[in-house]
């Protein structure tokens, strides 16, 4: 089966709005599972905005957020429902009735539907024998405001980010939403992520309590990122929370490099003021400890949240880049990277650079490829028929990669 084919027969079953589905003739279930956040009091918005590990109150300043007359985009974190309350899926092996390994997925930025990755999950599934979980980033796919995904409503903040910045570029109305919030408070890459990294390990005592069926409750956990889920991927390893994940292997596709060496300007991700004023503050904020937000420096603080401080480390390249090598250099062997030579996104020298390390002394796989037809970091297998058997192939020893990695 091509990978376009592969791709049609995925999408129409996961479409389907059944709870779990059999997709007799490629041997995979997928099912979906509700799911309810437990920390969206952390969220700009909440009543109780407090650390509760210390107890202490933490006050969000309103004035590190700016605010557009919008109601779409300047709605308040907190008062996003669907964020709270969302589904996330499993797929599996239709033969296999309990999974003894378990692969958490995540996505790109700005992603609202699982479609593209199906076939990528697929494959996992298949090769490794392991669970894969399909899990949401908070604020993305069904966790996303779907006014966002709305391109009547969507070509309003178009045209206000044009008015507003008359210089700015690569502005869509697939990308207002995200641009005008990342750009009316980049922390919230942090907020939004810390509430991620904690569903996560709620889904984790979920499996190890026996409460998802199909998954042991010794399962082997690893994690797979694409993108800005590689960057979310490395920082739960290297935080490795209440020690789930310290046998975990994490595999970067299209990523593993520090966020500044992400270049996320694009019609499909960010527009190019939203990206400028994300670089540019979280430079601010490294450079004077976080002095002018002081929620966020309490959880960047290594002796009071010495887990949620790794963020920190990973944002830029030339600041805690003795401590950040340190600890790849201790889970060398348990990362690899996939990177694409012609990725402008997502440069596999940065990966280099990263994951290697500034003196290259540390062992880290970083596979750089190329395929042999055009692509790019948000469409790496085309679903077009002139190159079916190239994206086929490319596709194969993708995954190929992949599942010798995790099986290894």
């Amino acid at each position: 089966m091509e990978y376009y084919e592969l791709y049609e027969v995925l999408k129409s079953h996961f479409d389907s709005g059944k709870d779990r589905v059999e997709i007799k003739e490629l041997n995979v279930t997928i099912e979906s599972v509700p799911f309810e956040s437990k920390v969206s009091d952390l969220l700009y918005g909440s009543e109780k905005q407090h650390c509760i590990k210390h107890q202490q109150s933490l006050e969000i300043n309103e004035k590190n957020y700016l605010f557009y007359g919008q109601p779409a985009v300047d709605i308040k974190d907190f008062d996003i429902e669907c964020n709270k309350r969302f589904t996330y899926y499993i797929l599996k092996n239709a033969d296999i009735e309990t999974a003894k390994g378990c692969i958490f997925f995540f996505h790109g930025l700005n992603e609202k539907k699982w479609d593209k990755y199906l076939p990528w999950a697929y494959e996992l599934t298949q090769r490794t024998q392991k669970a894969v979980i399909l899990f949401p980033i908070a604020f993305h796919m069904d966790r996303a405001e779907p006014i966002w995904s709305d391109r009547h409503h969507m070509m309003e903040v178009v045209r206000f980010r044009k008015k507003k910045y008359p210089e700015n570029m690569n502005f869509s109305y697939v990308n207002a939403a995200i641009s005008s919030r990342l750009e009316a408070h980049p922390q919230r890459i942090f907020w939004s992520g810390l509430q991620t990294y904690s569903d996560i390990t709620e889904v984790v005592k979920d499996i190890k309590n026996n409460k998802i069926k199909g998954i042991s409750p010794e399962a082997e956990l690893d994690l797979f990122g694409y993108s800005i889920g590689s960057f979310l991927s490395m920082i739960i390893k290297m935080a490795d929370p209440s020690h789930y994940f310290t046998r975990s292997k994490v595999f970067c596709f299209c990523g593993g490099m520090t966020i500044d060496r992400m270049f996320p300007i694009s019609k499909y991700i960010m527009d190019t003021q939203a990206t400028i004023k994300m670089q540019s503050v979280f430079t601010e904020l490294l450079s004077s400890d976080f002095k002018s937000d002081t929620r966020l420096k309490h959880y960047q603080n290594e002796d009071l949240h010495p887990q949620e401080s790794w963020f920190k480390k990973m944002l830029r390249y030339n600041y805690f880049q003795k401590e950040r090598e340190e600890r790849i250099q201790e889970i060398q062997s348990q990362i690899k990277a996939y990177v694409l030579e012609k990725d402008s996104v997502a440069p596999p020298m940065e990966a280099l650079n990263t994951l290697r390390g500034g003196y290259r002394n540390i062992n880290v796989d970083v596979e750089i490829q190329d395929f042999p037809y055009e692509y790019s970091h948000m469409v790496p297998f085309p679903l077009v028929h002139k190159h079916k058997k190239e994206v086929t192939e490319a596709f194969h020893q993708f995954v190929q990669s992949a599942s010798n990695f995790y099986n290894s």
